[in-house]
């Protein structure tokens, strides 16, 4: 984990204590471990990126789930992008850099991202795909694996999380939320190795 470049400037810490204002800890935690994820993927596949976007963007990503910021018709990753958007105006970016706030936070939820296009995309989407449904563990090493969860345990993240993108489905069938909830989140969170004590 000491290898993962974790972002200090003010922005980055007003992010996270932005995201902790409305999320629970269960949640805060799912926002540091999904950058951590993204970061070291980033690290060993020795791509450039921009950590304090990413790390932004982590921060931010699920606020759209959050009764603060939801939506009545948007999904809750288009809401969060917006979310993201004006965070970043308020903390003074440049409209370019306020635009790829807004476009990690909704790729995040992307079958797939090109990392050639986007590379903060691309490694936020493989970020919590691990973190929520376990996607691809053996991408991340068993020693960091342990690591971050003994820094940032999941608590009651898969009850939570899974409440909230029921809730997404019920009343927005037809969002990216919805969709998951379909193809069985829950399922895949239940299975997720990342549930384990261990750790996987």
């Amino acid at each position: 984990m000491d290898e993962v470049p974790v972002p200090t400037s003010d922005v980055a810490v007003r992010a996270a204590e932005a995201a902790a204002a409305y999320c629970s800890p269960a949640l805060a935690n799912h926002n540091q471990r999904s950058y951590l994820w993204s970061a070291a993927l980033g690290v060993r596949e020795g791509l450039t990126f921009d950590a304090e976007l990413l790390y932004v963007s982590a921060m931010l990503h699920d606020l759209g789930l959050m009764t603060a910021y939801d939506n009545a018709t948007l999904g809750f990753e288009v809401a969060g992008g917006h979310v993201g958007w004006m965070f970043a105006a308020g903390a003074g970016w440049p409209v370019e850099r306020r635009v790829r706030v807004a476009e990690v936070v909704e790729r995040h939820m992307w079958d797939s991202v090109d990392p050639v296009a986007d590379a903060e995309g691309y490694l936020l989407e493989a970020g919590t795909g691990l973190d929520i449904s376990g996607r691809d563990p053996d991408r991340w090493a068993p020693t960091l694996r342990a690591a971050v969860m003994a820094a940032y345990p999941r608590l009651d993240l898969r009850t939570e999380f899974v409440a909230c993108f029921e809730d997404q489905a019920r009343r927005k069938p037809s969002s990216l939320a919805g969709a998951a909830v379909r193809a069985g989140i829950a399922d895949r969170m239940a299975a997720n190795v990342l549930e384990t004590p261990s750790a996987g």
